[in-house]
């Protein structure tokens, strides 16, 4: 079974690394960055021409690119080359909708769909232990977890086509509150003279204890904001959520006040930088 991997960027680099260690069959990849292409090639991958070329030769093709139009744009593209006996997997964190969209137009085709958005970042990435949900046809779970268990550990089908997107969402709408809980508590915690790595032992002797602020306190005490997951990102994400919540009727005052603060650390020019970075829109903020 022949896999092509569109899309090598932060964390698709690194996801189609493994199933290039992993996989017995060819792996064929592409992205508009050559040098991406280059590196993968390095380890083993094929270069594709484009993406018409890679779904082309491809078995089963997997997508992770950045937003809702890339993805559209992407199967759109390659919509010509599938049918009966190809899979589409796409990886990337969109709108839900679309997600649905898309997977119509592939199974018009004959070929399979299923979303599989991961959560977890790089350093999970890099050691193939994302958690990755999936929305796809019961029978066509068994066919990809396989190959999914080349990049993540923790894997589980949410229900059919969208489902899986929508639970990414669900998943980074939690996490922002979460993010802002930590990166308001902990800095007045600061203000207090009760240091973050002092408040985040404290913190989980009791039931506040997160993965965020166990992961986070020492990129918080030294303000080094690399980037592991952007806030462009999260922005993007957390923005899908309330345009969800929008839809479906549901106030979520909680996650609006994420949104306002994902919002200034845009306007702040914060984009680029690891999520986290948003505990300086909130050291930023006078009462």
């Amino acid at each position: 079974m022949k896999i092509g991997f569109i899309g090598l960027g932060i964390m698709g680099e690194s996801m189609c690394a493994n199933i290039v260690k992993k996989h017995d069959d060819t792996v064929y990849c592409f992205d508009l960055a050559k040098a991406k292409v280059e590196e993968l090639a390095k380890l083993g991958a094929v270069p594709a021409e484009n993406n018409v070329d890679l779904a082309e030769k491809s078995d089963v093709i997997i997508s992770m690119v950045p937003k809702s139009e890339h993805s559209r744009a992407v199967y759109t593209e390659i919509l010509p080359k599938l049918g009966k006996g190809k899979i589409c997997i796409d990886m990337s964190t969109i709108d839900p909708s679309v997600s649905v969209e898309i997977a119509k137009m592939v199974k018009e085709t004959g070929a399979q769909f299923a979303d599989a958005p991961v959560v977890k970042s790089k350093p999970a990435a890099i050691a193939g232990k994302l958690g990755i949900y999936v929305g796809c046809d019961e029978e066509l779970y068994d066919t990809v977890r396989p190959i999914l268990s080349y990049m993540g550990e923790n894997i589980i089908r949410m229900g059919e086509n969208g489902t899986g997107i929508t639970m990414k969402i669900l998943h980074n709408a939690l996490v922002g509150q979460i993010q802002n809980g930590v990166n308001e508590v902990s800095n007045l915690a600061a203000v207090c003279g009760i240091d973050i790595q002092t408040f985040a032992t404290a913190i989980s002797y009791g039931g506040g204890q997160n993965f965020y602020l166990d992961s986070k306190k020492d990129v918080i005490e030294k303000n080094d904001f690399t980037t592991a997951f952007s806030i462009e990102n999260m922005y993007k994400d957390v923005n899908i959520c309330k345009k969800l919540a929008e839809e479906k009727g549901l106030p979520m005052p909680g996650e609006m006040n994420v949104v306002r603060v994902y919002d200034k650390a845009m306007e702040m020019g914060f984009a680029k930088e690891d999520f986290s970075a948003t505990i300086k829109v909130v050291r930023s903020e006078k009462a």
